[in-house]
Parts: structure tokens; C-alpha cells; sequence
């Protein structure tokens, strides 16, 4: 795991063997954040990275100028290790870190809005809807804001009202969802 580009350019990671999470394929990591890079301009952004496992995501939105990321996770063995790599890493002023249910957290959550929203639930799971609602229903994304779900190929989310699109790199497939204003 590496990352890409940013202040933190160049820094690899090495997730510890048994990791019970799957770090984004850099391909599909590039791929992401070269369309991001089209779509918003990820200086001074709020960004809430669900499901953060390795944080590979969350490192590459720090890295390049994220003014606040809040990563959430349940197991307890990945928040060690972002708590960690954010030490290491002294983006203790950029990053936090904290151990939560995603959907519970989405839930609890007051009086605070993001400029992009980013989840990797595991695939074989099956709450990724009621994870797109909850964050919808709670008001977390702000009105200009983007919700990125990363998936596999067996979800299909073009139902859901606030669907924007939907792309894949590979094995990879991320979707899109914003307000309709």
C-alpha cells in the first residue's frame, strides 16, 4: 500500500499478515482519485472515510490537502493500525480516528456535515443501502457534497434516489450519490 500523491507522496505500508481488512487496489485508488480530481478540489474538504480498514483512502485524502478526515472503523485490530500510521505519519491535527459500528455512527451523528463521504463496506454485506439512507436521512453529507460507496459487482445502487454513477476499475466499483437540488 502506498501513497500516491501529496505531501505524504511515496509512504508505503505494510498491512500486518492476518489483517482482517482489504486495502483498494492502487489501480482502483488512481482511478478514483484522478476522477476526483475532476469533480472537486480536495483542499480544506471535510471528508468521513467509513469502513476505513487500512486507510489507505484516508491517508490519500490527507495527502492531499483534506483540512479535517474522521476515519471510522469496528475492528478493533484496523483502528490500532490507523491510529498508529496517523502518529507516525503526525497528521494527529488532519486525521482522527475512531472505533464504531459505521451505520450506528452515521445514526449518533450530530450537527456535522461533510464535503465527501467515502465507504468500503465489506462486499459480502448487505447494508450498504441502509447506510446510503442513513447518511442522507441524518443530513452528513453537505447540499454540494459527494457519497462514494465502494462495491463489487454485485450491488447495484441505480435505484436509489440520490445515484449519481457509477465506475469500475478492475474488480473494483465505486459509486456516486449526491443531492438532487
Amino acid at each position: 500500500m502506498r501513497i500516491i500523491r501529496g505531501s505524504l507522496k511515496g509512504k508505503r505500508f505494510a498491512t500486518p499478515p492476518g489483517f482482517p481488512s482489504r486495502p483498494t487496489t492502487d489501480y482502483a485508488k488512481e482511478g478514483l482519485f484522478n476522477m476526483l480530481a475532476n469533480m472537486v478540489d480536495l483542499e480544506d474538504i471535510r471528508v468521513l472515510d467509513l469502513c476505513a480498514g487500512t486507510g489507505n483512502i484516508s491517508f490519500e485524502f490527507v495527502s492531499r490537502g483534506a483540512a479535517h478526515l474522521l476515519a471510522i472503523d469496528s475492528h478493533p485490530r484496523c483502528v490500532q493500525y490507523l491510529k498508529q500510521n496517523v502518529q507516525t505519519l503526525q497528521i494527529t491535527e488532519q486525521m482522527q480516528v475512531y472505533k464504531s459500528d459505521c451505520v450506528i455512527y452515521c445514526r449518533n451523528a450530530k450537527n456535522t456535515q461533510y464535503d465527501l463521504i467515502f465507504a468500503d463496506p465489506p462486499y459480502h454485506l448487505g447494508f450498504h443501502k441502509e447506510l446510503i439512507a442513513t447518511i442522507f436521512e441524518k443530513e452528513l453529507l453537505s447540499l454540494t457534497g459527494i457519497l462514494i460507496i465502494e462495491h463489487g459487482k454485485q450491488h447495484d445502487f441505480s435505484a436509489v434516489p440520490q445515484f449519481d454513477a457509477c465506475r469500475n476499475f478492475g474488480n473494483v466499483y465505486f459509486s456516486f450519490f449526491k443531492h438532487k437540488i
